[in-house]
């Protein structure tokens, strides 16, 4: 099991709130600098990046909304692999990154957890081969957990992350999901009780290495 790590690099609050959640629910993990390994992708708002991690991972470049053509034309000689003026459409980000890890073959398009397969790019979900349809809450709570199958993930981080909660409250929206999603893969394999619920704490994967 493999996940695509990704380095955010924005310093506009919102939008690095905002990019986190929808990076995370795709998927992908963030880790922060400096790192012992290099990130799969570094997305960056300053062209400072590009000489700190040209050569060693790709680099797109989330430029300002005035930007124009010559501070593209320096971006690129600068050494980025793409670069995104804003305002973009998160929908666009997310292709153009899909499209720089394809071109560089870092990352992956792929989670495999025990049999669990999920496929990043399709958003196809199977179980020991079987297609499992989800929904996209579903979706988003299962690659989280498959992503790191021996953690416990608390309430509190998985309602943050997934459904952009800053508190937990009294929502029992997490639980709801995690056991619809409990019950969709015993339904495929009846022997394993996949999510489980450690109590006080949060979820993780259970079966695939106890």
């Amino acid at each position: 099991m493999s996940t695509t790590t990704v380095l955010l690099a924005e310093r506009e609050p919102a939008m690095r709130t905002v990019l986190e959640h929808k990076l995370r629910h795709d998927g992908f993990e963030l880790v922060s600098a400096p790192e012992s390994a290099r990130p799969d992708l570094v997305l960056a708002d300053d062209e400072s990046a590009l000489d700190r991690w040209r050569g060693e991972a790709p680099v797109i470049l989330l430029g300002h909304a005035q930007s124009d053509h010559v501070d593209r034309v320096r971006a690129f000689r600068r050494g980025c692999d793409d670069y995104v003026a804003r305002p973009f459409h998160y929908e666009e980000l997310l292709e153009r990154i899909r499209a720089v890890l394809r071109r560089s073959g870092a990352g992956a398009d792929r989670i495999e957890a025990g049999p669990i397969g999920i496929d990043l790019a399709t958003r196809v979900v199977r179980v020991a081969g079987t297609p499992m349809p989800v929904s996209q809450k579903e979706y988003a709570l299962l690659v989280r957990l498959a992503s790191e199958p021996q953690r416990v993930f608390t309430k509190e981080q998985l309602l943050r992350e997934i459904w952009g909660y800053q508190l937990q409250g009294r929502t029992r929206t997490l639980d709801s999901h995690a056991s619809r999603l409990r019950r969709k893969l015993r339904e495929l394999d009846p022997d394993t009780l996949y999510v489980e619920n450690v109590w006080g704490v949060g979820y993780r994967l259970l079966g695939l290495h106890d």
